[in-house]
């Protein structure tokens, strides 16, 4: 499912128009610019939980020496932070049946 889809089953389940649930999910979910909610709160180091649905968080990687695979080369890998996403326990119960 694309994010033109997931906007017609939010107008036809909601009663909204198709433009304003399209609205809706960019509002939610962009992550360009300042844009999105969950981006927006992601990038103040803060998490998003949606109840029985899942957390969005971000997490912390340290610099660490690695291997280039094909010169067998020791190379540096910078820290960075990455996003991730861990689904609540009614979806998985959800998804698993």
């Amino acid at each position: 499912m694309n994010k033109k889809e997931l906007a017609a089953k939010l107008a036809k389940n909601t009663g909204l128009t198709q433009s304003k649930s399209l609205e809706v999910l960019n509002a939610l979910f962009e992550s360009k610019g300042k844009k999105g909610i969950i981006a927006a709160e992601l990038d103040g180091g803060k998490k998003v939980t949606v109840p029985g649905f899942g957390t969005f968080g971000t997490r912390h990687r340290k610099a660490r020496t690695g291997t280039n695979p094909s010169t067998k080369a020791k190379i540096k890998i910078s820290a960075k932070n990455y996003p991730y996403f861990r689904p609540g326990k009614t979806l998985k119960e959800r998804v698993a049946k």
